[in-house]
């Protein structure tokens, strides 16, 4: 199954790393316009951000893992614009010497059986990723 894996190094804590996955302010700091999240496993999480024709396009999902500090795990809606839609995100999180490990993986959903969607969604983990470092980095 084709899959969208990347990972970061941040300068900072494992808490601050996840306060920023995991909660509206910190999603809205480096991902979206908007979000809502209930955060506990079997929460949803709903988020909205701009298209690229400039309407607002959400992106509902479902919290399957819940790991405070570790690991989040979301599987998106099949519904919708979201290109990411009918997929899951798993993100793991760990202190790696000094610095915190962010590790993400993206799969299934019919974006992802594309190569040239999946291609323009690890770009756009590999920006937003680089936005979350440059962000959270020695704060």
């Amino acid at each position: 199954m084709p899959a969208i894996r990347r990972h970061i190094h941040i300068a900072t804590t494992p808490r601050k790393v996840w306060r920023a996955l995991t909660t509206a302010d910190g999603l809205q700091d480096w991902l979206v316009d908007a979000a809502r999240v209930d955060a506990r496993k079997g929460g949803r999480i709903i988020l909205t951000f701009e298209g690229d024709d400039g309407e607002p396009v959400e992106a509902v999902g479902l919290i399957h893992k819940w790991r405070p500090t570790a690991q989040l795990e979301i599987s998106w809606d099949n519904v919708g614009r979201y290109e990411g839609r009918g997929s899951r995100i798993s993100f793991q999180v760990a202190r790696d010497g000094e610095e915190t490990r962010l590790s993400l993986v993206q799969s299934g959903g019919e974006a992802l059986e594309d190569d040239e969607r999946r291609t323009a969604l690890d770009s756009e983990w590999r920006r937003d990723l680089k936005a979350l470092q440059g962000l959270l980095d020695d704060a």
